[in-house]
């Protein structure tokens, strides 16, 4: 007779426990036990308990490849969800087996769990057993997470439409998800800061009363309503309308990704020499800076055409804006000197210069951070990060088994579906525009030409967290695959980058994205680029957003007026009846205090709290990865000691394992 000694771990969160009826069957190499029962009278999976018990068999089981948790109805006790972590087992020769699970078992059920040593299918090639086991697990999953077809040229999406939908697993913990309401909750009547400090306080602080419909009385008055206890919203609202902070947003704001070095100017924004001189100075010319890469253009041809939204019976505007910046030499400080708010020039498109009034300059920036605005929401941070996230969680639960390295590796937890009506043609548009090289930050800074632009923190903390990144996914890679052909081999493998390649990027060559990968160098890349986007990228273009749009002004969201077609028209009237008005205000300055608003249960890049590996190597690796992520914290830190304006946005303890909100 052979005695198993058993340990069962329940989740810690509450809810996790059950009063189900819990027993266990071990299957080894070379037989399995009959079905044990795991809780006896009175003992309950309590959360955060370990239940010990021992598992007897007439015969050595040989090593314990995978084990069996059968829950079933107890009584008259009613059906509840438990959450195991992971499973122990212990061989009367003393060898331990550890099963990691992390997951919900609902309903009367027998869930199936590997030993949890990292296994491509090539290496179970000796084993229909284990063969047979990852096929039923994808099989479950696959019925569990299907695709639909959201918007026609858009990333596809998971098959629900309510959270009652979805599958257990893949919602959010309670802990979130009550964090979440917690903050929706206060809505119109305050915006808290991070140390609750009261942004507003009701609508009423906000013009007259805080009726719907009001314009904003004076420009002015609204700067002392955006108290916050962090550095930058104050610092917005002291220097927003300063040209060399309109061009620092363009580096380290909360959209650093867009702005490109521009060689020539285009055909369709008739900039010449004698528009810019007073900007550019003595010590140079248009031309000169062009060839030396001292200027650069942000160019929202991608919003031309576009239908736009009504609002308090209103229609609303926005404009295909140019933008051109000169790096000046003496701070480096990217400055504005030209800007087009359309894509056709002419007598009613001006070139609207710093030279201009007052209010023609401050409200051709307006009309420019309207155009980022929409760019930045709408591609660059939900179709570029949550919509591709989504499918790489899908992917991933779809195609890779819970025992294979790259599923214990994975740098996504589900993400939320942030899809919203009315977006679809732009949505089309950036997906016209995605290309694998966007998403591949090294490849994209040189695409850009802004590897030498100075005082670029995104650029700078962003390589070095995708060189951490790399190094730790190359050591998983190396360890694992070990060769080219075992990564042709791989047949799950080769079905998530495909299934990636059809959901995400629609199937599209032009893409210049993998549908199938063959070097163990293509895969350390693909695997740096989905961590990368799902965690530092996603950071970058989400957490600095009430940050830089609380002040109003700064981002407005909405334009109410059609752009000015002539100079000398604007003036501090115009501009009020041109911004939007107080209840969209306070409802945008919400959705961003909720995005930006640090959850309950953050992960931060580089923790790995559920301990799917249990090989030596990939420990070590994480703890190398986690080490490196401290001292580029320590770098960063360092360096914002010499900063005006600190960047942390891509400090690793800031930035989140996955996207969370």
């Amino acid at each position: 007779m052979s005695r198993y000694k058993v340990q069962v771990a329940t989740g810690l969160f509450l809810g996790s426990g059950t009063a189900n009826s819990m027993s266990i069957t071990l299957v080894g190499s070379r037989g399995e036990s009959d079905k044990t029962l795991l809780n006896r009278l009175g003992k309950n999976f309590a959360p955060g308990t370990v239940n010990k018990c021992k598992v007897y068999s007439n015969q050595d089981l040989g090593p314990i490849n995978l084990i069996r948790l059968h829950k079933e109805r107890y009584l008259f006790f009613p059906e509840d969800n438990w959450f195991c972590t992971f499973v122990l087992v212990t061989s009367p020769q003393g060898q331990i087996y550890y099963f990691p699970c992390y997951q919900w078992l609902e309903g009367f059920r027998t869930l199936e769990l590997r030993e949890g040593t990292g296994k491509l299918v090539i290496d179970d090639n000796s084993s229909p057993l284990l063969l047979k086991h990852p096929e039923e697990e994808l099989k479950a999953r696959r019925d569990a997470y299907r695709w639909k077809v959201y918007a026609p040229g858009s990333p596809r999406c998971l098959d629900v439409v309510t959270l009652e939908e979805m599958e257990t697993n893949a919602k959010y913990s309670l802990a979130k998800f009550t964090s979440f309401l917690t903050r929706s909750a206060g809505g119109e009547g305050k915006v808290m800061g991070h140390n609750g400090l009261q942004i507003t306080e009701g609508m009423g602080r906000w013009g007259d009363g805080g009726e719907e419909g009001e314009q904003w009385e004076r420009l002015k008055e609204e700067r002392s309503e955006t108290e916050h206890s962090c550095l930058s919203p104050e610092y917005v609202t002291n220097h927003w309308q300063e040209d060399s902070f309109f061009g620092y947003q363009y580096l380290n704001g909360v959209h650093p990704v867009f702005i490109r070095k521009c060689t020539e100017i285009p055909a369709n924004f008739p900039v010449t020499q004698e528009m810019v001189a007073g900007s550019l100075g003595t010590s140079t010319t248009l031309q000169e800076a062009l060839k030396t890469g001292k200027i650069f253009i942000a160019d929202y041809k991608i919003l031309e055409g576009l239908q736009t939204n009504v609002i308090n019976s209103q229609t609303q505007h926005v404009t295909a804006s140019l933008c051109l910046f000169y790096q000046e030499p003496s701070q480096g400080d990217l400055l504005p000197i030209a800007i087009q708010l359309t894509q056709t020039p002419g007598p009613e498109s001006p070139i609207f210069l710093p030279s201009d009034s007052e209010w023609d300059w401050m409200l051709a920036k307006m009309w420019v951070r309207n155009s980022d605005f929409h760019v930045h929401q709408v591609v660059s941070h939900l179709l570029y990060t949550h919509l591709l996230a989504e499918v790489f969680a899908m992917a991933t639960l779809r195609q890779l088994p819970m025992c294979h390295p790259l599923y214990k590796v994975r740098g996504v937890i589900w993400p939320n579906s942030a899809r919203t009506f009315g977006l679809h043609p732009l949505m089309e548009r950036g997906m016209q525009s995605l290309t694998y090289t966007t998403l591949c930050l090294p490849s994209d800074i040189q695409a850009r030409g802004v590897n030498s632009i100075p005082n670029y923190c995104y650029r700078d903390d962003g390589m070095k967290l995708w060189t951490a990144i790399e190094s730790f996914v190359s050591g998983i890679v190396e360890y694992y695959y070990k060769n080219n052909d075992r990564v042709q081999n791989d047949t799950e493998l080769q079905a998530w980058v495909a299934e990636i390649f059809a959901e995400a990027f629609l199937g599209r060559n032009s893409s210049g994205a993998p549908s199938s990968i063959q070097t163990t160098a293509e895969l350390v890349r693909f695997l740096t680029m989905v961590i990368f986007t799902c965690s530092a990228q996603h950071a970058a273009v989400n957490s600095a957003q009430f940050d830089f749009g609380a002040w109003m002004p700064n981002t407005p969201s909405s334009m109410r007026k059609p752009p000015p077609t002539a100079k000398g028209t604007a003036t501090l009237e115009s501009i009020l009846e041109t911004l939007p008005e107080v209840n969209t205000t306070c409802n945008i300055m919400i959705v961003l205090w909720q995005l930006s608003a640090e959850p309950e249960d953050k992960r931060p890049l580089g923790s790995f709290l559920d301990s799917h590996f249990v090989e030596v190597a990939p420990k070590r690796l994480i703890k190398a990865f986690q080490e490196r992520l401290a001292e580029i914290s320590m770098e960063i830190k360092e360096r914002n000691k010499t900063l005006r304006l600190v960047y942390t946005y891509m400090d690793p303890p800031v930035v989140e394992n996955s996207i969370s909100i």
